[in-house]
């Protein structure tokens, strides 16, 4: 299934007896305060995957960045986004082939937005990070915005309706122009973004924890 569906990979399953015999790599992308994080967490924690959480806060916090230069500095916020990239890139190497990734190439969409330096930035998007998306092992989950979840995050001061969309779009040209197959998840519920997940995740093989 594609178009862009699940593309569930055919033949040997991922799990035989129980056992996992092939790498699984699941990304939640979309814009910021779409409950990507809690769908993340909940399939960590179902299927006992690690979880390689959102690196930019961290960043963030380490350079003690206020938000508005990140609005403004079109400088720094190019430096900023393309380390959020590289640290991003090498949390997933150290989780192997079997992890939850909160996020993918996201930030990208953001650096679009805020600098002009995004060539310098792509740079980093090697041809291997995207072949690692195409990947069989590899789902992305992408999560559409919804207003009822448009509130502040904690880290955010106030959350722009259209900037979300606008972001939004932007991940959905970059998982377009990439041609990545992606799984769209644009329900508010959790109960049924969890029921959409597990249905995909069974055509891989994989079973909830016990």
């Amino acid at each position: 299934m594609s178009a862009k569906g699940p593309n569930i990979p055919l033949g040997e399953p991922i799990r035989t007896s129980g056992a996992p015999v092939r790498s699984i790599r699941i990304y939640i992308v979309g814009s910021h305060s779409t409950g990507k994080t809690h769908l993340a967490r909940w399939i960590s924690k179902t299927y006992g995957l690690p979880l390689v959480t959102e690196v930019a806060r961290s960043v963030l916090a380490e350079r003690e960045l206020p938000l508005e230069v990140l609005r403004t500095d079109i400088e720094r916020t190019a430096d900023f986004q393309a380390e959020v990239f590289r640290r991003q890139a090498i949390a997933e190497e150290q989780a192997g082939d079997r992890y939850v990734s909160d996020r993918a190439f996201d930030n990208l969409a953001y650096a679009a937005s805020h600098t002009i330096s995004v060539k310098k930035i792509t740079a980093g998007l090697s041809p291997s990070y995207v072949e690692k998306l195409r990947d069989p092992g590899s789902v992305i989950f992408f999560v559409r915005p919804q207003r009822e979840l448009a509130s502040q995050d904690g880290t955010r001061e106030k959350i722009d309706w259209d900037e979300l969309v606008r972001i939004d779009g932007m991940v959905k040209l970059l998982l377009e122009q990439h041609d990545l197959d992606y799984v769209v998840i644009a329900t508010l519920s959790m109960a049924e973004r969890a029921r959409t997940a597990r249905a995909v995740l069974r055509g891989y093989g994989l079973s909830p924890n016990a």
